[in-house]
């Protein structure tokens, strides 16, 4: 029976909160002070956000809290009115899903216009359409269903209305609907298995769990050659979907799968739970991994073909054991094949000039590449080599591991395991003759001592490193208790960077930025005066994120004599960061993510949340004229 409401909170709230916010007053987890509250700071806010998002934000109700209220009240709303209370849709959206279903004459219904279009994801239409009707929500997969079920109801019958009964639980049996709207496949239900508790799942999963019925048990059959499938469609999917990490993580009930796209990580699919053994086994022997040993943590490689889309992946393996088993990370490289250009990698026109001009070509010096984990360093990097690789230029590596194959250049990969260490290659590095000795990171004092010795002979050096931003590469190496005169001496260049998610072409639409963006960012709206935001409202193309594709942002601190002199000073990283930006010309890493969101390339959100804010950003016209952009 749908929920009525105290008439009382009705009139007070219903009309500007929604009918939710009124329910968790009605079960103690919200007072109505507090509703008013949220209203009167929703009522302020210039972009749009449903009231639930302001009440979670304010942290006056948790998201565990909203949950156990939608789950325990069954609401007289209509479908698309709870979406939209919800945040899952928006106005717009079920407008144009109402018209479409209009058009068709009302022979679909609205969730699959939804679904169908776009303006939704399944999971999320599901777990709406459990709160509205009471319904379980359920994955076939992980639950342990009774085969003498299909006594009554048969495989054949199930298949095609779409149907499962799953097991029973204090005397109630369990039925899974794909869609429990249709009453024949209820009176179906009704005629084979008498009275029954509807639950809901998605065709997807109630389609996989038929098929592992038709087979010995509900589980998969875990032989060799379905276990070498699964893993060869895991990689190709990963490929398909342009993943640098797939994350295979044991749970309690299942094994969940998960691929790291764009730097964000997303939900791929789940295994049961008792093929874990056969699956880590396999993987283990494909990477040269002990198979025996599954109480240590442990590395391994693998080199796989795609037949699929014609390419050769180098893949990192590791293994960690956790309480319920050992997680398997797969990390992809060499997925995109090729190396970009030094113009392809994404500066900005005179960022760029200058970058070549007065860093990379000049003959010595040590130039470092900076950011955390993820940022994109590695490619910067190789763009740089390739720059520089030439049949008049002698280029040697020491990377751990080589991650792209260039011709014409020497590339060593480090390998503890036959002695072939860092400390052991670097002592040897320089007795080959080279111009150009190329570090993969500097990662302690020797390391970056090797790398400053090699600049003072006279060879150019690129490295990478893992700071915040350029100026703090700097006095990182300080702290390495490098001597300030050494670093002044042998430094050239420092570029710092990020990749941020790319604004999704297909969704995108005009964003003006908040006065609570402004005011974190220190700036007024005439400071961002002609500038297009946009941000994504999320579509089939980007998987509902609102995001596809990365950009990469950058920070290049040439080093300049008063920088230089900064640091003989043993100045503050403030001082020497003011001395510049003031002096050569640095353009920071949230300036240069301003002007690069002013273009609509990436979001407000992304440029706040990714980005640090170490000072108040130059208005945007001046950062358009120090970088060369439009």
């Amino acid at each position: 029976m749908s929920e009525q409401l105290p008439s009382t909170v009705n009139q007070a709230y219903q009309v500007k909160t929604g009918v939710i916010p009124a329910l968790l007053i009605k079960d103690n987890l919200l007072a109505p002070d507090q509703l008013s509250y949220a209203v009167r700071v929703h009522s302020k806010l210039t972009s749009p956000q449903t009231m639930l998002d302001t009440l979670l934000e304010l942290g006056l109700i948790s998201q565990e809290q909203l949950q156990s209220t939608l789950r325990k009240h069954q609401l007289n709303l209509r479908l698309g009115d709870l979406l939209l209370e919800l945040g899952y849709l928006r106005e717009i959206d079920l407008q144009q899903a109402l018209a479409i279903q209009k058009d068709g004459q009302g022979q679909r219904r609205l969730g699959d216009v939804l679904i169908d279009n776009g303006f939704i994801e399944e999971r999320k239409l599901l777990e709406t359409l459990s709160y509205q009707l009471g319904y379980l929500l359920i994955d076939p997969d992980f639950v342990k269903i009774d085969k003498t079920l299909l006594v009554s109801l048969p495989l054949k019958i199930c298949r095609q209305f779409n149907i499962l009964p799953l097991y029973r639980q204090d005397d109630q049996l369990v039925v899974a609907f794909a869609d429990p709207l249709d009453q024949r496949a209820r009176d179906i239900a009704a005629s084979h298995l008498g009275a029954f508790v509807t639950a809901i799942c998605s065709k997807n999963s109630l389609k996989e769990a038929l098929d592992a019925l038709e087979h010995v048990g509900k589980s998969i059959a875990a032989d060799d050659s379905t276990i070498i499938g699964m893993i060869n469609l895991l990689v190709e999917d990963a490929i398909e979907e342009q993943a640098s990490d797939i994350h295979i993580e044991p749970q309690k009930d299942r094994i969940r799968v998960r691929f790291r796209r764009d730097g964000v990580m997303g939900h791929y699919k789940d295994f049961p739970k008792d093929i874990a053994p056969q699956l880590i086994t396999r993987i283990k022997v494909m990477s040269q991994a002990d198979i025996a040993e599954k109480r240590r943590h442990q590395d391994g490689r693998i080199l796989f073909t795609s037949r699929k889309h014609g390419i050769n992946l180098d893949m990192r393996i590791s293994f960690f054991i956790t309480i319920y088993g050992e997680k398997v990370v797969m990390r992809l490289l060499n997925n995109k094949g090729t190396i970009l250009d030094i113009k392809e990698i994404g500066m900005a026109p005179r960022m760029l000039e200058h970058f070549i001009f007065d860093a990379l070509e000049v003959p010595t010096g040590v130039m470092i590449v900076t950011g955390p984990t993820g940022s994109g360093k590695t490619t910067t990097l190789y763009s740089c080599v390739m720059h520089l690789n030439d049949i008049n230029t002698s280029i040697i590596t020491a990377e751990d591991p080589v991650e792209y194959v260039i011709e014409g250049i020497s590339q060593c990969s480090i390998n503890p395991k036959i002695g072939v260490t860092f400390e052991e290659t670097l002592r040897h590095i320089v007795r080959q003759d080279p111009d150009v000795i190329v570090l993969g990171e500097i990662r302690d004092q020797f390391s970056a001592e090797v790398a400053i010795q090699a600049a003072l002979t006279g060879h150019k050096v690129l490295t990478t490193f893992h700071t915040e931003d350029s100026i703090g590469g700097l006095i990182r190496l300080m702290n390495m208790n490098i001597e300030a005169f050494l670093i002044s001496s042998t430094v050239v260049c420092i570029v710092a960077q990020r990749l941020l998610r790319k604004v999704c072409p297909e969704c995108a639409e005009r964003y003006t930025p908040t006065t609570v963006d402004l005011s974190r960012l220190g700036l007024s709206a005439n400071d961002l005066q002609g500038a297009e935001f946009l941000i994504g409202r999320g579509c089939k193309n980007c998987r509902f994120t609102g995001y596809k594709g990365r950009v990469a942002i950058f920070e290049l601190l040439v080093m300049n004599e008063m920088v230089k002199n900064a640091i003989l000073d043993h100045k503050s990283s403030y001082e020497i960061r003011k001395i510049s930006v003031e002096t050569s010309g640095m353009v920071t890493l949230m300036e240069d993510g301003l002007v690069k969101g002013a273009r609509g390339l990436i979001s407000m959100q992304e440029i706040i949340t990714d980005l640090p804010r170490l000072g108040k950003p130059r208005p945007l016209h001046e950062l358009r004229r120090l970088l060369g952009v439009r």
